[in-house]
């Protein structure tokens, strides 16, 4: 995570002390609002802890894959799957063959 994300991450977490202040201000210490109080402590203890650790390499498309195999937009031959029950449906072709 770059400092910038960071940086709103920690921006998006002051918010939400504000936001449960204002919370704790209309319904005081009701147990939903300790919670999400709560919720946030988590979100700024794990930013902290992801702060300190390291990223990891890009994979995936950004890495420059080039295992990726293109499905083609033509129909199936519907022989591949004659007998075949459609997953959900109940089997509703089961009597044909």
């Amino acid at each position: 995570m770059s400092s910038a994300e960071l940086s709103e991450l920690r921006r998006a977490i002051g918010q939400l002390r504000q936001c449960v202040g204002a919370l704790r201000s209309r319904y005081g210490e009701a147990a939903a609002v300790r919670r999400i109080a709560n919720d946030v402590d988590r979100l700024d203890i794990d930013a902290g802890d992801l702060a300190q650790t390291p990223p990891v390499p890009v994979q995936g498309r950004a890495a420059g894959r080039t295992d990726v195999v293109p499905v083609p937009d033509t129909p199936y031959d519907p022989d591949l799957w004659k007998g075949a029950d459609d997953e959900g449906v109940g089997g509703h072709q089961r009597d044909q063959h």
